[in-house]
């Protein structure tokens, strides 16, 4: 299977902004599930956002109103907005693409936000 590949990540201050990308290949891309998960030292994987091949998004409590997910199936793109960002928001961030019981995942990359 192509790979995701994400990009976008790096360092900021607490209150600034990341704009994260996930690049997906595929002719079915417009059907995937896209969403972002994270991951910070000694935790769990979470889901952070999603976006259905309808358009319908769901965010993890702890980022709404912050984060805005969207995608572009004209160029098999996903984005991840990031605000606000607070040191809480630290992670590898991963991109996910869900089709027909599959995930997909790309490399990750890292964020980093100082206080």
């Amino acid at each position: 299977q192509a790979p995701l590949v994400e990009s976008g990540g790096g360092s900021v201050q607490a209150g600034g902004s990341l704009r994260l990308s996930c690049t997906a290949s595929g002719s079915i891309f417009r059907l995937y599930t896209m969403g972002w998960y994270r991951q910070a030292p000694g935790k769990q994987r979470e889901l952070v956002a999603t976006v259905t091949s309808s358009g319908s998004t769901y965010y993890a409590d702890s980022v709404k109103g912050r984060f805005a997910i969207s995608r572009d199936s004209a160029k098999n793109m996903v984005y991840l907005e990031m605000d606000s960002l607070e040191p809480e928001d630290a992670a590898v961030y991963y991109c996910n693409a869900e089709f027909a019981g599959v995930s997909r995942w790309g490399q990750g990359t890292q964020v980093t936000v100082s206080s």
